[in-house]
């Protein structure tokens, strides 16, 4: 029997609409079109862009791509650093009804290739320094579909460019409509957003985003960080990252500005941070130790007040008093790419600032709670599906459930059943709750290694390795870096007779694998194995901690 309340109370056009972040710039659009935007350099000679001016330039884009056949669903993949056109992107894309794949602008070709084709990209917008590894990549391809390439010419790139496309991004959003009649989507069910992580194969996992996932998480970013209107955001984490944590929506819901930024250096976030006021930015930890250890000259004039966002690996003691010193206010926050980026947050409270710094740290090390709009978050035992006791000590596995958590992984029903099995979704970190209800993880089950907020995936670099014609077997584990979080550590037994030496080992890799993923030790010795002939990697991680520090 129906409740009362559903009889002759239609839902229609009058009282829903799908929640969406692109409502966001149309609102800011209409009531603040005069307010900067976009800034991007330095100077007089800075492009500034408005409000009213960036709607204009995002709806030209949809009206652009509509017009060249893209459509509800399709793939458009970009490789663009934090530009004004990767803004862009977060919106025009999704108003033609498209899905954004914003892929790293550090990884090879050959996994460049892979992204394109899984996603099935039908378009690719690139700036015209990765215009080399696109182009490698498009010859790569295993599938025949077209790929329509769109080159972005940045005036702040000054390095070779050799554009590989056939038109160019200005001449091409041209021909589009600045009123282009775009449209909410039906469902906000429908996917906004394709993001790859590692996952814990060499392939990467592709992770879709819904409409209502990615307006929650925007707007639970604002909430935990009680974001004001317009906040000057400056772009030190990349938007290909989890679409930048969410916050190119987050920073239109509150006409914000986003700085951007083409590289992340020292000189030029501090010079940032003062010519345009910057109040907010976030980063993995290496970009906050980049600034802590910065000379004393380069901080001269910094306001005080700006506040930043920590994820990848919990901040130290030694960062905390840094950010301080600097009059900086670090938020730890935790998540990953199947959450949209951070969904947990170290809530602080006001009696730790009475705490000395080494319990303060301790304190903000934790995961935290769940965001304002994610349902919830439990440590739980996965077999039997029960909290465990709230004692921390007790382990098991960290699960979200609610809004920011994926839609699942493209073209892989079996991972995401896994994944989401019991109405949770499994993040593979095994932790504890602490009594006050915060999370603390204790350990990976996934053998990933976060290298300066990258995922590398052990796997994939074991392969590498095992195409060696000298390796016998070999494994790899994360080890602890002061400037990186962790790096990759090797452990490699050789066959019987070869000459191989560290060095040629590391060679190998960095003809195959992305920079960050090459090795940076490799020791020659016995791989510790069980009865079963199974690597005992936990021993391994022992032994890579144990080594001497060297220049990384």
């Amino acid at each position: 029997m129906p409740s009362i309340f559903d009889q002759d109370l239609p839902q229609t056009p009058a009282n829903y609409a799908s929640i969406s972040p692109l409502s966001f710039i149309e609102r800011s659009a209409r009531v603040y079109p005069q307010r900067l935007a976009v800034v991007h350099g330095k100077g007089p000679q800075a492009l500034r862009r408005n409000w009213a001016q960036l709607y204009s330039r995002c709806r030209q884009l949809a009206s652009a791509l509509a017009q060249s056949g893209i459509g509800k669903g399709d793939t458009v993949a970009v490789m663009l650093p934090n530009t004004p056109v990767m803004v862009e992107a977060h919106f025009g894309v999704p108003m033609a009804g498209a899905v954004l794949n914003a892929i790293n602008t550090r990884l090879d070709a050959q996994t460049v290739a892979f992204m394109l084709d899984h996603g099935e990209a039908k378009t690719v917008i690139v700036d015209t320094e990765f215009a080399p590894v696109v182009g490698k990549a498009l010859s790569l391809r295993t599938s025949s579909a077209p790929i329509h390439v769109i080159d972005v010419a940045d005036a702040l790139y000054t390095g070779p460019a050799q554009p590989i496309g056939a038109i160019e991004y200005e001449a091409f959003i041209a021909a589009g409509d600045p009123d282009y009649a775009w449209q909410l989507p039906d469902s906000e069910w429908d996917a906004i957003a394709l993001n790859y992580t590692s996952g814990t194969t060499g392939n990467p996992k592709g992770v879709v985003y819904h409409h209502r996932g990615a307006a929650t998480a925007a707007i639970s970013n604002i909430l935990e960080w009680d974001m004001p209107k317009h906040a000057v955001y400056l772009w030190t984490l990349p938007m290909f990252h989890c679409n930048g944590w969410c916050f190119p929506w987050a920073v239109a819901a509150r006409a914000g500005v986003n700085v951007c930024l083409r590289r992340v250096e020292a000189q030029a976030i501090f010079d940032a941070i003062r010519e345009h006021g910057v109040t907010h930015y976030c980063g993995a930890p290496i970009v906050h130790s980049l600034l802590v250890n910065a000379p004393a000259g380069m901080k001269q004039g910094v306001p005080q007040g700006v506040k930043a966002m920590v994820a990848g690996a919990a901040p130290p003691a030694s960062m905390i008093e840094g950010m301080e010193r600097l009059g900086f206010d670090l938020l730890h926050v935790y998540g990953l790419t199947e959450t949209y980026g951070p969904a947990t947050v170290c809530a602080k409270h006001d009696d730790w600032n009475d705490l000395d710094i080494g319990e303060r740290a301790r304190l903000n090390a934790r995961q935290g709670v769940n965001y304002h709009l994610e349902r919830g978050i439990a440590v739980m035992d996965p077999q039997t599906m029960q909290p465990v006791p709230a004692d921390g000590e007790t382990m098991g596995e960290i699960m979200f459930r609610g809004n920011i958590a994926m839609k699942g992984y493209l073209k892989n029903p079996k991972a995401t059943q896994e994944a989401l099995a019991g109405g949770w979704f499994h993040s593979g970190d095994l932790a504890v709750m602490d009594p006050d209800g915060y999370v603390k993880i204790k350990d990976r089950s996934k053998d990933i290694i976060i290298s300066g907020g990258e995922n590398i995936s052990s796997i994939e670099v074991e392969d590498v390795l095992y195409r060696h014609p000298d390796v016998l077997a070999a494994a790899v584990v994360a080890r602890s870096d002061t400037r990186w979080g962790e790096t990759p550590c090797a452990f490699v037994e050789l066959k019987e007779g070869s000459e191989a030496t560290p060095e040629a080992i590391i060679a190998h890799c960095k003809k195959h694998l992305a920079g960050f993923k090459v090795p940076r030790i490799v020791v020659f010795c016995e791989l510790p194995k069980t009865s079963t002939g199974k690597i005992q990697k936990f021993e391994l991680r022992k032994q890579a901690e144990a080594i001497d520090a060297v220049a990384s």
